[in-house]
C-alpha cells in the first residue's frame, strides 16, 4: 500500500496503516469478514473515511461499499494481487529479491497457479485504477521487496 501511495502522491505511512488494518476482523470472524470491523475501529478513533476504505476492499464479496478513491481502489486490487506475488516469491530461491514482473505475469496467466486468487477481481481493480495489471504488479513487487524479510519472502537462499 505504501508503494501505491507513492505512485499516487499520497502519504505512504497512512496507506500502509490502512493496509495493516484491512483484515481487522478476519482471524476472529472469517465467515463474517468485515461485518465486525466498523464499530470497533471507529470506537478506537479510526476516521470514518479510513473505515470506509477498509470496508471497500470487500466490495462485491462481503460488502456493498464500492471503492471510489485511489486508496480504496488500491486496497481492493492489491489485497488479492499480493497473494499471487507472495506465492511467486515463495517458489524462488531468492524470493522477492529478484522477482521480475515478467516472471509474475507468466504465473498470473496460469490459472492453476495460486488458483484461489481471483484474477478477475485484480483485473477489475486495475481497470478502476486505470492501470494495467503489469504496472500495478511492478509497483507492488517493488513495495513488497522493501519488506521481504518481515513478509518471510527472502527465499531459501537468504
Amino acid at each position: 500500500m505504501g508503494a501505491m501511495a507513492r505512485h499516487f502522491g499520497a502519504d505512504p505511512e497512512h496507506w500502509e496503516a490502512i493496509g495493516y488494518l484491512h483484515d481487522y476482523d478476519y482471524q476472529q470472524y472469517p465467515e463474517e469478514h468485515l461485518q465486525h470491523t466498523a464499530e470497533p475501529l471507529l470506537a478506537a478513533g479510526v476516521e470514518p473515511d479510513e473505515v470506509r476504505a477498509i470496508l471497500s476492499h470487500g466490495w462485491g464479496i462481503c460488502t456493498d461499499v464500492e471503492p471510489v478513491t485511489d486508496m480504496e481502489k488500491s486496497l481492493y486490487t492489491v489485497d488479492e494481487l499480493t497473494g499471487i506475488i507472495g506465492a511467486c516469491a515463495r517458489m524462488r530461491p531468492h524470493g522477492l529479491t529478484d522477482l521480475e514482473v515478467s516472471s509474475f505475469m507468466k504465473k498470473f496467466k496460469d490459472k492453476k497457479f495460486a488458483a484461489k486468487c481471483d484474477r478477475e477481481l485484480i483485473r477489475r481493480g486495475c481497470d478502476m485504477l486505470g492501470m494495467e495489471v503489469r504496472d500495478v504488479a511492478e509497483i507492488c513487487i517493488e513495495g513488497m521487496r522493501a519488506h521481504a524479510e518481515e513478509l518471510g519472502l527472502l527465499g531459501t537462499e537468504a
